[in-house]
C-alpha cells in the first residue's frame, strides 16, 4: 500500500465552483437611477423646496443601499476564502490520516482500536464537512443505507478500503480541474463529479461503521 499525498492546492478550484453559490446567495444588486429626459426636453423644472427635499432622501437611500452591497459583497469573499482555507485543510488531513492508517496496516502492527477510533472519526467530519460544499449525491442504495455491522474479522479488510477510497476521491479529476472544463469534456467531467460523490459518501459511511466498530472493541482505558 502506498503512502500518498495530493496537492491541496488542486482543489481551489473545485472549493470556489462549489461555495460560490452559497456565499453570493444573500447579495443583491443595486438598483440605478433611470436616466432623465435629454436636455431641453420636458416640462420647465419645478423649483419646489419639497422635491428637492425629496429628490435627496431618495439620493441618500440610494447611496446606502450601495454601501450595503459593497459590504455584502466583501462579506461573501471573506466566507469564500475561509471555505476555501477549511476544505483545503480537511482534505490534507483526511489524506495524513489514511497515511497513518495505511502504514500501520504494511506495518502488520496489531489493531490499536483506541487509534482506528480516534483516526476514522477525524476522517469522517472532515468527510462530511467537504460535503457541506460539495453536495455529494449518489443513486439509493438499500444495502449501502443499511450496512451490515461489521465483524471484528471484517475490519483490516475494511481499513484497506477506506485507504482506497480516499486514494480514488483525492485523486479524481474533477477536484483538480473544475474551474478549466472545456465544454469538449464535459461529460467526462460529469463521470468524475459523479464518482467523487460516490467515493465521498462511501467515505462517509465506511469510516463511521468502523469507528462504531472500533468503539466496541477498544480497550477500556
Amino acid at each position: 500500500m502506498k503512502f500518498r499525498m495530493i496537492s491541496v492546492n488542486d482543489l481551489t478550484g473545485c472549493v470556489a465552483a462549489g461555495v460560490f453559490s452559497l456565499c453570493v446567495a444573500g447579495s443583491t444588486l443595486a438598483q440605478r437611477a433611470p436616466a432623465g429626459p435629454p436636455a431641453g426636453a420636458g416640462p420647465p423644472p419645478n423649483n419646489n423646496p419639497n422635491l428637492d427635499d425629496r429628490q435627496r432622501q431618495v439620493d441618500e437611500t440610494r447611496l446606502r443601499s450601495a454601501e450595503m452591497d459593497v459590504g455584502a459583497e466583501g462579506a461573501n469573499q471573506k466566507r469564500l476564502q475561509a471555505a476555501i482555507v477549511n476544505m483545503k485543510e480537511d482534505f490534507r488531513r483526511i489524506q495524513v490520516v489514511r497515511n497513518d492508517i495505511a502504514r500501520n496496516l504494511v506495518a502488520r502492527k496489531p489493531l490499536d482500536y483506541n487509534l482506528i477510533a480516534v483516526q476514522t472519526a477525524e476522517i469522517n467530519k472532515r468527510a462530511n464537512r467537504l460535503n457541506v460544499y460539495m453536495l455529494a449525491r449518489a443513486p439509493e442504495d438499500k444495502e449501502q443505507n443499511n450496512p451490515s455491522e461489521l465483524k471484528s474479522e471484517e475490519m483490516i479488510d475494511a481499513l484497506v478500503k477506506l485507504c482506497k477510497l480516499i486514494d480514488g476521491f483525492t485523486e479524481n479529476p474533477a477536484l483538480k480541474n473544475a474551474a478549466t472544463v472545456e465544454a469538449k469534456e464535459i461529460e467526462k467531467a460529469k463521470e468524475d463529479k459523479a464518482k467523487a460523490d460516490r467515493d465521498l459518501l462511501a467515505i462517509m459511511k465506511l469510516s463511521e461503521s468502523i469507528q462504531r466498530k472500533s468503539d466496541s472493541l477498544k480497550a477500556p482505558k
